[in-house]
């Protein structure tokens, strides 16, 4: 829960730069993705922000009590009939109560019947539904929020699927999207792809032997690659397995500015593969989601899928502990 709690304060500061908190009077509304108007934004801000008051688990519970309560009661005292509360409440707090919900509240087996059962309920008018998809899309699949979570999220697409609230047409992006979230589930096997090295040999992902494979998505240049990139070398466990042999990095460049590419080789351990994807072969066949880059997958001896799409060193390493 240290964790979670962790992350969900992150995502909150994560707010503040896509800016989604609230500006004070005359600050602009995000309702269902949409910006409303500054004179509209202006009408709302003189009245009193809606509020919505998750319910709280009784003290005396114990901390699984209270983890069961909260997934049932959480939104009790929310009114999914009520309309006007689209446009009336504060986006942000919003944004960061359903994040403690999807992340806090829904424990890993209740996945997909929590998150279903959410959308059930929202789907008591097609704004509302559409507002849940908008939290939910922001929360759990935004490439720059640091909850982005396709399980959590795959719910939420089957649900709009669905739904007879949405049109054909309407249904549409939530199809593709979810085309893309089936990929390389945790728990399953990860797409196989072929790399291309420096010396120009090309190479398959599968036949890298190790007992953890770290496939590390990133751009030359990237700031938050590098980022990623130092908190990898400056971890001794990681560093040691490396010694051993027990981990193998690869270092995958998805684009085709080889130039660049080339040029950032130094930056990267001798003892990592770096290989690029001649002819963007992983981005037409969308076997990998490269929307957010960096990004990290830990792959078992078998290649079955430990972490997707993750930035989280400290989890990655935390993972490696848990297997061993």
């Amino acid at each position: 829960m240290k964790h979670k709690s962790k992350i969900i304060s992150l995502f909150v500061a994560t707010l503040f730069v896509m800016g989604f908190c609230a500006c004070g009077s005359g600050g602009k509304k995000i309702s269902g993705g949409d910006v409303a108007s500054s004179s509209s934004s202006a009408t709302i801000a003189a009245k009193p922000a809606k509020v919505f008051v998750p319910a709280i688990a009784p003290s005396s519970f114990t901390q699984a009590q209270k983890m069961r309560y909260m997934n049932e009661h959480y939104w009790d005292k929310f009114d999914f009939s009520d309309t006007t509360f689209i446009s009336q409440a504060d986006t942000a707090t919003m944004l960061t109560s359903y994040a403690v919900y999807a992340v806090g509240c829904v424990p890993d087996s209740l996945i997909d019947k929590s998150m279903k059962n959410l959308m059930q309920k929202a789907s008591a008018s097609k704004p509302m539904f559409e507002y849940f998809l908008f939290l939910a899309e922001q929360v759990l699949h935004d490439p720059n929020s640091p909850l982005r979570d396709d399980e959590r999220y795959i719910p939420v697409l089957e649900s709009a699927i669905a739904s007879p609230l949405l049109d054909e047409y309407e249904r549409k992006p939530y199809e593709f999207d979810l085309s893309i979230a089936l990929q390389n589930r945790v728990g399953r096997a990860a797409n196989d792809f072929l790399y291309t090295l420096p010396n120009g040999r090309t190479k398959r992902m599968y036949d890298i032997q190790a007992e953890y494979l770290l496939v590390f998505i990133s751009n030359p240049g990237c700031p938050m690659c590098r980022e990623v990139r130092e908190q990898l070398l400056s971890s001794p466990m990681l560093n040691e397995l490396s010694e051993r042999g027990d981990l193998k990095v690869l270092v995958l460049y998805p684009d085709e500015d080889l130039t660049a590419w080339r040029d950032h080789l130094k930056d990267y351990p001798s003892a990592w593969i770096n290989g690029y994807d001649k002819g963007k072969v992983i981005t037409k066949q969308r076997s990998y989601d490269l929307r957010a880059i960096p990004a990290l997958y830990l792959l078992d001896k078998e290649k079955r899928v430990m972490a997707k799409d993750c930035t989280d060193v400290a989890y990655i390493e935390g993972l490696i502990i848990k297997s061993e």
